[in-house]
C-alpha cells in the first residue's frame, strides 16, 4: 500500500484572509491617517481633532478609486452644508429654531439642487455643525468663525483620508471588489 503524500492543512475559513485583506489594509490607512490628523490639528494648530477624524474615516477607503468618489461627495456636502449653515447665521443671528429648518433646507438642496446622493448626509451634519457653534457661542461673527473653523478640520479631515488611501495604494495595491 503506498501512502498518498500528505496534503497541506486547509483551512477553508482562512481563504477570504488570505485572498482578502482589504480589511486590513483599511485599518493600516485609518491607523496611519488618525495619527496624522491628531498630531496636527492636537500638537500643532492646539484643537480637538474628533471631526477631522470622523471625515478622514469616511473618506479613506483601501481601494483609491471609491476614496475619490467618498472624497468628492463628502466635500461637494460639506461646502452645501456650510454654505446653508453660514447663510442662516448670517440672517437673524444666532437662535435654536434655526437648526431644525436649516437642517431640512440642506437636505432638500442636497437632495434637489445638487443630486450628489453619495454621503448626501454630511450636508446637513455640517450645516448643524455650523449653526451649533453659533449658538454655543451666542454670536453672529463668533459662530460664523468657529462654524468655518470647523468646516476647515472636516476639510482637513477628508484630505488627509483621501491621501493616506492615495499613498497606500502605490505601497500596496489592492483589487477591487468588482475585479477581485
Amino acid at each position: 500500500m503506498t501512502a498518498e503524500p500528505r496534503k497541506a492543512e486547509h483551512a477553508p475559513w482562512l481563504e477570504p484572509v488570505r485572498h482578502d485583506l482589504v480589511g486590513v489594509r483599511f485599518a493600516v490607512n485609518v491607523f496611519i491617517a488618525s495619527l496624522i490628523v491628531w498630531f496636527v490639528l492636537r500638537r500643532i494648530a492646539d484643537t480637538n481633532p474628533i471631526w477631522a477624524i470622523a471625515s478622514m474615516v469616511a473618506s479613506s477607503e483601501p481601494v483609491v478609486k471609491e476614496a475619490a468618489r467618498m472624497f468628492r461627495s463628502r466635500l461637494i456636502n460639506v461646502m452645501i452644508g456650510c454654505v446653508v449653515g453660514l447663510g442662516f447665521i448670517a440672517i437673524g443671528g444666532v437662535n435654536l429654531w434655526k437648526l431644525p429648518v436649516a437642517l431640512a433646507v440642506t437636505v432638500l438642496i442636497s437632495s434637489y439642487v445638487i443630486h450628489v446622493q453619495t454621503m448626501w448626509r454630511q450636508a446637513p451634519i455640517t450645516a448643524a455643525i455650523v449653526i451649533a457653534s453659533g449658538v454655543e457661542h451666542h454670536s453672529k461673527l463668533t459662530g460664523i468663525e468657529h462654524g468655518l473653523h470647523k468646516v476647515g478640520e472636516v476639510i482637513f479631515g477628508c484630505v488627509v483620508g483621501i491621501g493616506v488611501s492615495w499613498t497606500m495604494s502605490k505601497i500596496w495595491p489592492v483589487k477591487s471588489a468588482k475585479s477581485a
